[in-house]
């Protein structure tokens, strides 16, 4: 199974049209046909269900488009790698984040470190800490940033400078608005939308037994979606601070939870990975960037 064939196939599948994708790839149809029909032979398994200006496709193809992208992003990142070895002007940065406030102290990191490398290309990924690992490990990032410790047997990590801050955004107007903060007994009854991780991790080692009468209404992973549907009164938030605007005039409130809930962040990186030398050099100014 060739790399090229890989790239056809992902080309069919995404323009579901063969004719289509041949003219993408500059390739003529025959030729097309042709690199399909033996990667089905090889597989064994059908790829494509044919209809007459389409083509749909079947749940091996489906299983073989995701391993597909997977293959191919990792072959483009190692060529790029060792086209830029010896280049010391730049080269590409793979990066998985989570949702935090800190991402600004990421992100004016790698606007300092673009002065020395103007170069430097960087590619973000954003995801709960089970998406961004799962690309960390296949190879297909450098770095992730996780709000929660990292298993340190697999996973080496620097420690962000500061912590997110929990708490409940709502409707300016709820009556809950008139408290400085909110416990758990302020919950009870209320219908609760959290990411699933943080549900099932964070909010229990803050609100302890009180977690059996606590109503997940909905899971989002982006609080700013989250915020639209407490902004319509389905649901009260429960998130970190400054991820979504709560300023005067937002209609929306923020109040931190009592006792203080807070999570660390964390970037981390595979053990006993050799890293590219654009990403060593990246996480050496992190390191100095962090303590400094």
């Amino acid at each position: 199974m060739e790399i090229r064939t890989l790239r056809y196939y992902l080309a069919v599948a995404r323009e579901e049209n063969v004719t289509r994708a041949a003219e993408q790839l500059h390739v003529t149809q025959p030729t097309l046909s042709k690199a399909l029909k033996a990667l089905e032979d090889e597989l064994g398994k059908k790829l494509f269900t044919r209809h007459s200006f389409s083509i749909r496709l079947t749940e091996e193809g489906v299983l073989l488009r995701n391993r597909a992208e997977d293959l191919v992003s990792m072959a483009d990142k190692i060529t790029q790698e060792f086209v830029t070895l010896d280049d010391i002007t730049g080269g590409d940065i793979y990066l998985g984040m989570a949702e935090s406030y800190q991402i600004r102290i990421l992100a004016r990191a790698i606007k300092e470190f673009r002065q020395q490398y103007p170069e430097l290309h960087y590619h973000i990924t954003s995801g709960d800490t089970e998406q961004v690992t799962e690309k960390l490990d296949k190879g297909l990032l450098d770095f992730a940033v996780l709000a929660e410790r990292p298993d340190t047997v697999k996973y080496d990590y620097l420690v962000f400078p500061q912590a997110d801050v929990w708490g409940l955004v709502f409707p300016a107007e709820d009556p809950l608005a008139k408290k400085k903060a909110i416990t758990a007994a302020d919950l009870v009854g209320l219908p609760l939308f959290c990411s699933e991780q943080s549900w099932r991790s964070d909010i229990p080692r803050w609100c302890g037994d009180q977690m059996q009468n606590l109503r997940l209404e909905g899971s989002f992973r982006l609080s700013y979606n989250g915020s639209l549907f407490a902004k319509e009164g389905l649901g009260y938030l429960l998130t970190f601070e400054h991820l979504v605007d709560t300023s005067p005039g937002s209609g929306l409130v923020f109040r931190p939870l009592t006792p203080r809930l807070e999570n660390k962040l964390y970037l981390i990186w595979k053990k006993y990975q050799t890293p590219s030398p654009i990403a060593e050099r990246f996480l050496k100014h992190l390191k100095a960037s962090f303590t400094a």
